[in-house]
């Protein structure tokens, strides 16, 4: 999709501090984060959000990632939150499947 800012992050057309990478999967710092460690996980193909992910090949590529990206993070021993915003009313701002990796504070819903 050649108006996908994500895509265009796949394509090496706009620039991201990769963290993780595979053949399918690529995971990047969030340019606005909302904690200490805050990463994206999406798919290389162009999804547009999680209703559309029938293939449980990449379904678990994803999961695999995730876990690379809080382990490498160091994020395992206190904890994280992964987030997954669906559609525009569910907060999804961005119409390419991803996931945050939150992480490096409080964490505990609700907030306090």
């Amino acid at each position: 999709m050649t108006d996908c800012i994500f895509c265009k992050i796949v394509a090496g057309d706009i620039p991201s501090e990769r963290v993780y990478e595979d053949g399918e999967v690529l995971a990047f710092r969030d340019v606005q984060p909302v904690a200490p460690t805050h990463v994206l996980v999406i798919p290389k193909k162009h999804i547009a959000d999680i209703t559309e992910l029938g293939d449980a090949g990449l379904a678990s590529k994803l999961i695999v990632a995730i876990n690379e990206v809080v382990k490498d993070q160091g994020l395992v021993a206190d904890g994280f939150r992964v987030v997954n915003n669906c559609g525009e009313q569910g907060g999804q701002t961005v119409g390419h499947l991803h996931f945050h990796v939150l992480g490096g504070r409080d964490m505990q819903w609700p907030p306090g």
